[in-house]
């Protein structure tokens, strides 16, 4: 079987952790933010993991196991 291609999209928006974990970006965080509370702009400013069966999707596209 030929080898698989890394998704370059994916690969500049989700990155693997030393654990193998994925961390990605929270939506909502670049315009209309006077309208957001600062409690809401500070958990759209942290990163979020990905779980679950999009994970192993998400590995097989960036070409790790």
């Amino acid at each position: 079987m030929p080898k698989l291609k890394t998704h370059k999209g994916t690969a500049k928006r989700i990155k693997l952790t030393s654990t193998g974990k994925l961390t990605r970006r929270r939506s909502h965080g670049n315009h209309l933010l006077s309208k957001k509370s600062n409690s809401r702009k500070r958990n759209i400013n942290s990163n979020a993991q990905v779980t679950g069966s999009m994970a192993r999707n998400i590995k097989r596209s960036l070409g790790v196991k």
